[in-house]
């Protein structure tokens, strides 16, 4: 079954729950934390308790025409003494802080990947490319300041603000009650506006996930975009999509600046109640002084943590983004107590096999036995489910029912990576990296020495080619390969297949798309590699599978028609009416060609 998108159905978590769970990653940093934060608590108290005793001094006995020079020394050198403690304390608390910050969003990254490497392949067809990209890249690294810049401000802004009041209280507890009447105000607009944040942050990151996935596809799709004449559609719709994105990230920068003139306001109001009490009862002025100062201090903290507020709200909002794709489910994975494959397979059996892309049944109780060596082709029209068959033998997806076996072993109970190492394919569209010829022929084999990647390529009849390129097995191909024609790509794959040497190959289409010359060159080295394999190969032209052991026609998710070419024709069904409408459409070609021997005579299009 296909994974849902999980963007759009996960539900609504708290913030709280969600900050709560991103803060859990910094637990294997819990040591750089703890001093960072005892650095910060340093800064804290140095700003809390010296200011105002500071000012209280200067008020009440400081005096030029009195004071020696050996205070004023001192004095002046205490000033720098205490910059230097509080620098040291800010930077240390900074850099510690921002360290954890910035692995926690290396770590996330990573785990999103593997993630991502463990889903299986239905979760890709179902999800957009560039949704996947902004969310492993984009929206993690807005979390950055999520732990970072938060947990720096929650370690010192908590600590300058208990200070703050304490020392407030000290001085006159029933003054610093008259200041902190307007002090619950303050945090409506930080609760209001933070949801506000957190609902357009969220919105931001949705539309910045659409802007990467149209850059995706129109950098993909550059030659269908040129071909059709569409570079202004594409325009058009990348800077339709880049005006939404500004217009939500403007509705998180409004919220966030609003804050601040509101906390600022609020303050003042509490500062005249502290001079209108201070008034009544005729408080000294220095002391009142000295008050305002603890007072102008404590709300600093206020207005910091405010912004603090914010900025988890909006590394909320992307979290829950991440998140909900570390909490997809993995549908297929190894069963507990699954072990490793290492008998030689005599047997692979399907029993029974239904399999469903949502409510749409694709597969209906097939089944199949397949002895080693046997070359089995799959035959039917589109939508009759091969390319959906054959994926379950390496395991892309898991039937909704029945079973696979191999030498009478359910595969869930064998691990994938036994499994998967003993099968190669090879696909119409073929993937090469943007690396070496050498790198990807050697592409997951245990043996990666230049000669084996050499005899490879001959076996492929790729040498040749490869030889004449100026930088040989060394040459960097591009990405997707493009720097090299379709039969050039099918041979490095089919080379690659043979550096695995499988004792299970799959041929998806592997020559449909080459002109004659190339599917020559191919199908030669096809000839090469599918000997004493174990072959399961899906082919639009029937010319091309008239050799296999045996076809398998499919229609409608069943298995209609089984045996041999000549059989088939004979019984006058399925596979006798799509070859004889193949036939009707054929065009001379001398170059067809067979994955399971001699090239038949007659070349036709794909009618199917």
């Amino acid at each position: 079954m296909r994974e849902p998108v999980q963007s759009a159905k996960s539900p609504s978590r708290p913030s709280w729950e969600t900050y709560k769970r991103l803060l859990s990653y910094t637990r294997p940093y819990m040591a750089r934390l703890v001093i960072g934060g005892v650095c910060g608590a340093i800064f804290a108290g140095s700003s809390v308790g010296f200011l105002p005793a500071l000012n209280k001094t200067l008020l009440k006995v400081f005096d030029f025409n009195k004071t020696t020079l050996t205070v004023v020394l001192f004095i002046g050198m205490l000033l720098p003494l205490l910059a230097i403690i509080r620098g040291i304390g800010a930077f240390a608390s900074s850099y510690l802080i921002q360290w954890v910050g910035n692995r926690v969003v290396m770590d996330l990254r990573a785990r999103a990947f593997t993630h991502l490497q463990d889903l299986s392949v239905a979760y890709f067809d179902q999800n957009r490319t560039g949704e996947m990209i902004s969310r492993t890249v984009n929206d993690t690294a807005l979390l950055e300041r999520a732990v970072s810049t938060a947990l720096t401000d929650v370690v010192r802004q908590p600590l300058v603000l208990v200070g703050a009041v304490l020392y407030l209280f000290l001085m006159d507890w029933q003054l610093a009650l008259v200041s902190f009447v307007v002090f619950p105000v303050c945090m409506y607009p930080i609760v209001i506006y933070g949801r506000k944040v957190r609902k357009a942050a969220r919105q931001a990151q949705e539309h910045m996930a659409d802007i990467v996935s149209i850059m995706q596809e129109a950098i993909v799709g550059v030659r269908i975009v040129k071909a059709f004449c569409m570079e202004k559609h594409e325009e058009t719709r990348f800077v339709e999509h880049c005006g939404r994105f500004f217009g939500r990230t403007m509705r998180v920068v409004r919220s966030k600046s609003v804050i601040e003139p509101l906390i600022v306001f609020i303050s003042s109001l509490g500062m005249v109640l502290a001079l209108l009490y201070a008034f009544s009862v005729r408080m000294p002025f220095q002391d009142f002084i000295t008050f305002a100062v603890a007072l102008v201090l404590m709300y600093d903290p206020v207005k910091k943590i405010s912004s603090l507020h914010l900025v988890i709200q909006h590394g909320s909002a992307a979290a829950d983004r991440v998140f909900d794709v570390l909490d997809t489910k993995v549908s297929v994975e190894n069963r507990p107590g699954a072990s490793d494959f290492d008998e030689e397979i005599r047997e692979i059996a399907l029993e029974d096999v239904h399999f469903s892309y949502g409510s749409e049944p694709v597969l209906r109780g097939i089944s199949l036995k397949v002895k080693a060596g046997e070359r089995i082709a799959f035959v039917g029209s589109s939508g009759a489910g091969k390319t959906t068959l054959v994926n379950l033998i390496p395991r892309f997806f898991d039937p909704a029912s029945g079973r696979m076996l191999v030498n009478g072993k359910d595969v869930r109970d064998i691990t994938m990576k036994s499994l998967r190492s003993r099968i190669g394919l090879v696909t119409q569209e073929t993937f090469l990296f943007n690396d070496t010829i050498a790198w990807n022929i050697s592409y997951g084999s245990a043996d990666t020495s230049r000669e084996a990647v050499v005899g490879a390529a001959r076996k492929a009849h790729a040498d040749d080619f490869i030889s004449a390129m100026p930088g040989g097995y060394d040459s960097v191909i591009g990405e997707r390969g493009v720097r090299l024609s379709g039969g050039q790509r099918q041979r490095l794959a089919i080379a690659r297949a043979i550096m695995k040497d499988p004792p299970i190959l799959i041929l998806d289409e592997a020559t449909n798309a080459l002109d004659t010359e190339s599917e020559r060159a191919v199908q030669a080295a096809l000839d090469d590699l599918v000997r004493g394999r174990t072959v399961f190969a899906i082919a639009h032209r029937l010319s091309t599978i008239v050799h296999c052991d045996r076809i398998i026609v499919l229609d409608k998710g069943r298995i209609v028609e089984q045996g041999t070419h000549n059989e088939l024709l004979s019984a006058g069904g399925v596979y006798k009416r799509l070859y004889d409408l193949q036939f009707e459409l054929k065009a001379p070609d001398t170059g067809e060609q067979n994955i399971a021997g001699p090239a038949s005579p007659a070349v036709v299009e794909d009618a199917l």
